[in-house]
Formats: structure tokens, sequence, C-alpha cells
């Protein structure tokens, strides 16, 4: 089955944004560096005319090929440490509620039940086993730290 393309006009005006002032930004590299769009083509591997689209903010050029112009500019950067999880914020900010959420309905009081109200011998009471579990900030900055990759100390 054939893809259908998505035109220019059909993408958001915040991704044609972006895809333009990435087109201004490699303009000005290859224009600073001192070379032709056809010297960048044939670093890249593609067209002269590509390049142009490229440097015009074309959204239907290939990802790659953007990227490719990014690495030229600057090969230590990388472009996926954009998107990498601990750079997701609004997916660590709803984890960070859903953990929030979880020890809400933990802390909720549940009504007692005479049978099971005192602590069998050598056991912590409740009150004493809650003083030593983690709280809404703990958990937070429990989630920061694997979605930067750290390893948890236990309490």
């Amino acid at each position: 089955m054939p893809s259908k393309k998505t035109a220019a006009a059909d993408y958001p005006q915040a991704v044609t944004a972006q895809i333009a002032q990435l087109a201004q930004h490699i303009v000005t590299a290859r224009k600073r560096r001192g070379e032709s769009q056809a010297q960048w083509a044939r670093k890249l591997g593609v067209s002269q005319p590509t390049m142009a689209r490229i440097e015009k903010g074309d959204p239907s050029v290939a990802m790659a090929s953007y990227v490719m112009c990014m690495w030229l500019i600057n090969p230590a950067a990388g472009l996926a440490g954009l998107i990498a999880p601990q750079a997701d914020t609004s997916a660590l900010e709803r984890e960070v509620m859903k953990a929030r959420a979880v020890g809400k309905r933990a802390r909720a009081p549940k009504p007692a039940t005479p049978a099971f109200n005192a602590a069998p011998a050598g056991v912590a009471s409740v009150p004493a086993f809650a003083a030593h579990a983690p709280n809404n900030t703990q958990i937070a900055a429990g989630l920061a730290a694997l979605m930067a990759g750290a390893q948890l100390a236990a309490p």
C-alpha cells in the first residue's frame, strides 16, 4: 500500500517553525565555514537541489539529511539526547503524579478492625513503620534518579 505524503501545510505550525529555524542555523554554519551548497551536498551524499531544500526548511527532506547537517556542524552533540528518557519532563511529571496518588491512597485512614488492632509480638507497630516509609518528596527524588540512571540507596 503506498504511503500518503504529508503536505507541509498539514504539519503543526510549531513544527514547521522549528524546521525553519534549524534550516537557518544550517545556512549560517555553512556560510561561516565558507563552503558552498554543492560542497555540503557532497559531504552529505545528497544532490545540490536537496541541499537547497534543506536550507529552505523543507519538511519532506529525509530526517537523516538534517541530522547529518547537524553532525557536520557539531559531531560531539547528540540529537538523541534531546529526547532521552531523563529529559522527558512530561513523562517524569506524570510518573511523579502517579506516585503521589499512590502515596495518598496508602496514607488514607482505614477503619480499625478489633482483631487487627494490635501488632503481633515482635512486629513493629504501624506508626513505627510509617515513620520510615518514603514520603512524596523522596518518591519524586527516587523517580528522578531512576530516570537519570542513578542507583538508589537502601533507606
